[in-house]
């Protein structure tokens, strides 16, 4: 038994992940459009038509390549009479809302509709300053709307004039609940709401489907960190935990059991800190969103966890006066980080919003479930063992006093 074990582990369970992400389903492309739209009384066609993953969203659209016009249509389903909806196009950078040009569609003070022009910017995304309207790069040439309480229509005829050297577009499209004045109010925070965005190539009608792009999406990043914590920080420590308190106790285990606890703890740390990397890139991508008590307990799990690794090069020999001083140490952190990582997990799930029937919720919960049963049954029987041993002793001393 040696750290290469460690390694091999590790490297296995990142292939997996991998495979697992690479062949996720793609979304489905865009197709001629047969659909025909009303925009204030004239009907429309494009050549075009997608629906979006989220929110019931889709837009049709016509392309034209040779002066760089796109003539769209965005429709989707609204929360709320007196809420917002709203569409733009990111040519930053795919898969995230700051740096999106967008065009925001509600009702005013007065009651009309109105489609405005917005800019996502950090400061919005991080709750500093409210969203205005202003002018941006996004050259639109004409734009209107239909707004009814349940549904909204966005027509615009942009001119792409921002580095579009081709027809590769980062579509990001939202809605929310209300608006004050002319300041829409931040969007929710289900996934549905912080997945809606998608890269398409114009032309073709194509959702970007590269591997390296299929793994980077927005989805696949929360897929991703789900399964590295759940399988780390919740159930990896915890069975290191098991291994090093029980396996101690065999002598013809020492030292095959540190190995066994040092390889467990590290291929979870290792996996940990990559799902928590993970979270810090969604946490940056997340407009307005700050899911505090989740990223807080993150952010202790794996300060603990980090401080768990280095106080493997000061372990002190067992001979050494402040070895029970650094056990007391290393057990009372170890412990604190599992039970917060299993919080945690659970805490992610509410998030995810995921159903109690849900199969990922049952596995990860029969898998802890069966660990903590382990862990009772073999903390009784140390228990009775112990007891069987105090009582072995009093009874032999009884037995010397009564010879003497």
């Amino acid at each position: 038994m040696n750290m290469e074990f460690a390694k091999q582990k590790i490297s296995v369970s990142l292939a997996f992940i991998l495979l697992f992400l690479v062949f996720v389903p793609a979304v489905t492309d865009g197709a001629e459009c047969r659909t025909k739209f009303r925009e204030m009384g004239e009907i429309k066609t494009y050549k075009k038509c997608m629906d979006l993953q989220t929110q019931g969203a889709s837009i049709a659209w016509t392309l034209f390549p040779h002066n760089k016009t796109l003539d769209i249509v965005f429709s989707g389903q609204m929360i709320s009479s007196s809420g917002w909806i709203g569409w733009g196009i990111n040519p930053v950078a795919p898969n995230v809302m700051v740096g999106t040009r967008a065009l925001i569609a509600f009702r005013d003070p007065s009651g009309s509709s109105v489609v405005l022009p917005y800019y996502l910017d950090e400061k919005v995304k991080n709750l500093q300053s409210s969203l205005v309207s202003k002018k941006s790069d996004l050259h639109v040439l004409k734009s209107s709307v239909e707004l009814s309480s349940s549904s909204a229509r966005i027509f615009a005829t942009i001119k792409l004039s921002f580095n579009h050297s081709t027809s590769l577009i980062n579509h990001v499209w939202n809605r929310g609940a209300s608006v004050q004045g002319y300041s829409p109010a931040i969007h929710g925070t289900s996934v549905e709401d912080l997945r809606s965005t998608r890269t398409v190539e114009m032309v073709s009608g194509s959702v970007r489907s590269k591997a390296g792009d299929k793994i980077f999406n927005r989805e696949n990043l929360i897929t991703a960190h789900g399964i590295l914590n759940s399988i780390s920080w919740g159930f990896l420590l915890l069975l290191g935990v098991i291994s090093a308190r029980y396996l101690r106790q065999f002598e013809s285990l020492d030292p095959a059991w540190f190995y066994i606890h040092a390889t467990l703890q590290l291929a979870g740390y290792a996996m940990g800190a990559m799902g928590w990397a993970i979270g810090i890139k969604l946490g940056k991508q997340s407009l307005g969103t700050v899911h505090s008590f989740h990223r807080k307990l993150g952010i202790t799990i794996f300060a603990l966890g980090s401080v768990q690794i280095c106080a493997l090069l000061f372990r002190p020999k067992k001979t050494h006066k402040l070895r029970k001083y650094w056990k007391s140490y290393h057990h009372f952190v170890g412990y604190t980080c599992v039970i917060i990582s299993v919080v945690n997990v659970y805490e992610g799930f509410s998030l995810l919003q995921l159903s109690p029937d849900s199969y990922i919720k049952l596995v990860y919960s029969l898998s802890l479930s069966s660990l903590i049963g382990v862990f009772v049954v073999l903390e009784v029987n140390n228990w009775i063992v112990f007891f069987k041993g105090v009582d072995e002793k009093d009874n032999n001393a009884i037995a010397v006093k009564m010879e003497t």
